[in-house]
């Protein structure tokens, strides 16, 4: 009858209503979140501690004032004290934080730093050898230096002779009380920082952490977070925030040669890198990874030379201007794999929120190469390209990429110059001052290669490369930075040579044979040395 409502709108009002009523919320608590993460920042700035927000969302944490479980809160990525957002204040007062420059004690040794509670998982008491932080409460200690952690119980069980002694990272960790002595000194001489050093014990290496947040899948943060937490915080910079030259300042402060750097990011940040190291002329070792790395790789690592290589790009027609110089670490290439990433970094650059996992970045490389696969925008490269390989012209086939490869991996661990490793072809070193120089038909190709279906076109190895660019535009790439070139003169010379550090427990079971006489001597020879995989996953 009239006035009587229909079922079927009763049921679509109440399907509407849990539908929008969820989302809503959702929407107010994400506005309310952004809102509180702001006003937390202004007061982040200008603390002693270093804060990140936290709720009840990310790991279980416990307030180290007031005992209670954290809903909405901060910790610190040094030190560990965690706060909720009414204790923070109270506990940016009162609870100190890790310090980077400290005096120890008058015999030398130098005291435990505790912070109780939210103690990493699987950790072991050092007084009854049984697992800390089981439970459901603020309960047992940490050491922020040496890892240490004990329980309440246990604390007094400790011996007053029980000094902190950095833990098992003590040969990378700065004491905060050499930096309190070099504060000191009145006259900061080489010499008088290799006197400071015979107190931090034979064989101190101190490692530097130079990280790109920009870089990967945006994990740059707790990458960051993770490094402070076992290393002293003076040894961690965010190259987002401050360049390479700046944060390198710190190595004038330190023994010469003794200093190994660390460099977090891609291709590119190990280029940056490793510029402003020649600019400075420091004698420092290095060491790039895409992701977190334990240190204890850098205490087992062998050291191998690392040829770095010039890059001069002449454009025709522009005699008068100097020619563009770029540095080369891991390799060159023109053609489809230069196409996708250019393609990927667009596309990166107007959406950069979009690109946050690894998933979707491998997606998106798909989908620009199966496109490639079909329009085939590289095509007929050996008609508008000539090759030289030290001096000699090289007859090319009809190819759409050349890819020049400085180390023996090339697109996310594939062995390039090998292939499938079913054809006899001359040995790579990373020590030879050679470049290997390889052909691929298209973007299929590529992919085939990856998966050992396919040999790349052997083109040949040289100490000097050059290319020349006749017509029309072309996808390049040096080491991950692309860029769409026109007609030009494309020259690859020596540059320099680094000093890397290798692990060889990653070295595949192919190459166990070959290497191990490498692996047993502290600093192999040129003629001794293997060829280990680039930077992207070696030591140095």
């Amino acid at each position: 009858g009239k006035g009587r409502v229909r079922p079927e709108w009763t049921l679509l009002f109440w399907t509407s209503l849990a539908v929008v009523v969820p989302v809503i919320i959702t929407l107010w608590c994400s506005a309310q979140r952004s809102k509180r993460k702001t006003h937390m920042k202004d007061f982040f700035r200008k603390s002693k501690h270093g804060w990140h927000y936290t709720d009840l969302f990310n790991k279980p944490t416990y307030c180290c004032v007031c005992n209670q479980h954290i809903l909405q809160g901060a910790f610190c990525d040094c030190c560990g004290v965690c706060a909720d957002e009414q204790c923070l204040r109270r506990a940016d007062r009162s609870l100190q934080c890790k310090e980077i420059m400290a005096p120890c004690s008058p015999d030398g040794a130098m005291e435990h730093r505790w912070v109780r509670g939210n103690v990493p998982l699987a950790s072991y008491c050092a007084v009854c050898k049984q697992q800390c932080g089981t439970q459901p409460k603020l309960c047992d200690f940490r050491c922020v230096w040496c890892q240490t952690t004990v329980h309440d119980d246990c604390m007094d069980s400790l011996t007053d002779g029980d000094q902190c002694e950095l833990g098992e990272f003590h040969n990378l960790i700065i004491p905060p009380h050499y930096l309190y002595r070099v504060n000191k000194l009145r006259r900061r001489q080489p010499e008088e920082y290799s006197k400071l050093a015979s107190s931090c014990g034979s064989g101190w290496t101190p490692v530097l952490v130079l990280a790109n947040t920009r870089s990967g899948n945006n994990m740059g943060k707790v990458l960051l977070g993770e490094f402070r937490t076992v290393l002293n915080p003076v040894q961690v910079f965010d190259l987002s925030e401050l360049t390479p030259s700046k944060a390198l300042q710190l190595c004038t402060l330190l023994p010469p040669g003794s200093v190994r750097v660390l460099v977090c990011g891609g291709d590119g940040t190990v280029g940056w890198v490793l510029d402003a190291i020649d600019t400075m002329k420091l004698k420092v070792r290095w060491d790039s990874i895409a992701l977190f790395v334990f240190l204890l790789f850098l205490l087992i690592s062998c050291i191998l030379i690392f040829f770095r290589w010039k890059v001069q790009v002449a454009s025709k027609g522009l005699y008068f201007r100097k020619p563009k110089v770029l540095s080369m670490n891991n390799y060159f290439s023109v053609g489809p794999d230069a196409l996708m990433a250019l393609n990927f970094h667009a596309h990166r650059e107007k959406t950069p929120s979009f690109f946050s996992s690894r998933i979707i970045n491998k997606t998106v490389y798909f989908l620009y190469g199966t496109k490639d696969c079909l329009v085939q925008e590289c095509k007929d490269l050996d008609k508008r390209i000539e090759l030289e390989l030290d001096g000699e012209r090289v007859a090319l086939p009809s190819l759409e990429g050349i890819i020049v490869c400085n180390i023996g991996y090339w697109g996310g661990g594939c062995r390039l110059w090998e292939g499938m490793g079913d054809e006899p072809c001359p040995p790579t070193r990373l020590d030879d001052g050679l470049l290997e120089v390889v052909g691929v038909f298209g973007s299929f190709h590529c992919a085939q290669i990856q998966v050992k279906l396919a040999n790349p076109v052997r083109l040949g190895q040289a100490h000097t490369v050059r290319l020349v660019l006749k017509s029309s535009k072309m996808p390049m790439q040096v080491d991950g930075e692309p860029w769409a070139q026109g007609p030009c003169t494309i020259t690859i010379t020596h540059k320099t040579q680094a000093l890397m550090l290798y692990h060889s427990a990653e070295q595949t079971d192919d190459d166990d044979d070959e290497e191990s006489s490498a692996s047993e001597t502290e600093s192999p020879t040129p003629h001794d040395s293997p060829r280990p995989p680039g930077p992207a996953s070696a030591r140095a």
